[in-house]
């Protein structure tokens, strides 16, 4: 159902007057949108921050160029890992000293599946969902080949239709995506973390596709772990380092399996022997990549001052708008994404068959979101620097690209290599 604020919003003027009230308006100004483009791929790669191409530029001239090896200290390029970790944990409601930016999501889920592993050891099953983004599912068998005891795992979706169903004695750990990386459906946090937890059972909550547009609350509920990537809704750039938020309550008892040098309780005393960090710090493993840190920090503070509720808020009111629109000009089409507002993140997905070459259409036109096989077109809606004016063009120039047909035109069915 369309909410009354939406309702009332259907027209463009009214979409450009929300604009100029938007308390949010101010924050689009730091980051560089192209003139003439409605960017509605934020769920995929953010945009850059407007500070980025300097900070970057003194980090590489004078810090790398002038105080070389020197900036491990002055520039505190050795504590970042854990500075902005903290940062971060500030956006998904972590308290400082849980939370590490570096190495890679996947890296880091591997990380955490083989320590709730370990915290569980007399159980011996992974539980995860069939619809999870790939990589967590590959990254799970990697897990359960290299584990010290036997482990299978099942499938939410396949061997079961629910979490419930699936929950017993023998799951050791539950792997889950906030947000469904093609569906853009949001799981209750608070209500599944609750009955994992009752089934004596840990959690891995996988928040590529939530942090930095939706209150987790990693503390209020009671998460052990969790991962995410950092250039999505965080906007820290192509292959910025990724996060794990690790609970303090496991971090004692917590046995990463990547135990590299920067990960020991002193680093620079160069043990023969490794000795883990007491907290969070363990769960780092080797040299990070400052350069792409810096960027993480730049993005970071490009959200500075921003209220996580009213990025929720303006959130839905954005995606409400964009599934009015498409609902009113082309009905036939089938929008997968939930309507209710508890149940969706911050993306609308629509299903249709020649969905590929109808987002190369669009991204011509100056639209741009993107596809996901077999025939999901995704469009997000970062509240940062989307406008509502935005979202009624986007759903008219869809709509154009819907009945002109574009799917007949050759150059918008060739396949790129990234889709």
């Amino acid at each position: 159902m369309i909410t009354a604020s939406v309702t009332a919003t259907l027209s463009r003027e009214a979409c450009v007057a929300r604009d100029a009230a938007d308390q949010l308006r101010c924050f689009r100004d730091r980051f560089v949108i192209p003139d003439g483009l409605i960017y509605l791929d934020g769920n995929s790669l953010g945009p850059m921050p407007r500070e980025a191409a300097s900070v970057l530029g003194r980090t590489i001239e004078r810090e790398w160029g002038q105080e070389l090896i020197r900036s491990w200290n002055s520039a505190g390029w050795f504590e970042m890992p854990g500075r902005l970790g903290d940062r971060v944990g500030a956006v998904i409601g972590a308290a400082p000293g849980q939370t590490v930016v570096c190495d890679a999501t996947s890296i880091n889920l591997y990380k955490a599946i083989h320590t709730a592993i370990g915290l569980r050891p007399d159980r011996n099953v992974i539980l995860a969902e069939e619809e999870s983004f790939p990589t967590d599912l590959y990254i799970i068998e990697g897990a359960m080949k290299c584990a010290a005891r036997p482990m299978r795992r099942r499938l939410i979706g396949g061997d079961g239709s629910s979490i419930a169903a699936q929950l017993d004695r023998d799951v050791a750990v539950v792997v889950l995506s906030h947000v469904n990386y093609r569906t853009g459906a949001l799981l209750d946090i608070a209500e599944i973390t609750q009955q994992i937890h009752d089934a004596g059972a840990l959690v891995i909550w996988d928040l590529c596709h939530s942090a930095g547009v939706i209150e987790i609350g990693f503390d209020r509920h009671a998460v052990d772990f969790a991962v995410g990537c950092t250039y999505k809704y965080l906007n820290g750039g192509p292959g910025a380092p990724a996060y794990i938020a690790v609970a303090k309550t496991h971090q004692a008892a917590a046995e990463q399996p990547l135990s590299g040098w920067w990960g020991h309780a002193a680093p620079f005393a160069f043990d023969r022997e490794f000795r883990p960090d007491q907290g969070i710090k363990r769960f780092l493993c080797g040299t990070q990549p400052i350069l792409s840190m810096r960027g993480v920090e730049v993005a970071l503070d490009a959200m500075e001052g921003v209220d996580v509720v009213a990025l929720r808020e303006k959130s839905l009111a954005l995606t409400d708008l964009f599934m009015a629109r498409i609902a009113a000009l082309l009905p036939e089409l089938e929008i997968v994404t939930p309507r209710p507002p508890a149940l969706r993140g911050s993306q609308v997905a629509i299903a249709f068959d020649q969905g590929y070459p109808v987002v190369q259409a669009m991204i011509e036109r100056g639209v741009i979101g993107d596809f996901r096989s077999p025939n999901i077109m995704r469009f997000g809606f970062a509240p940062l620097y989307v406008r509502f004016g935005d979202v009624w063009d986007a759903a008219e120039i869809l709509a154009g690209c819907i009945r002109d047909e574009v799917w007949r035109e050759p150059r918008f069915n060739r396949v790129l290599g990234v889709t």
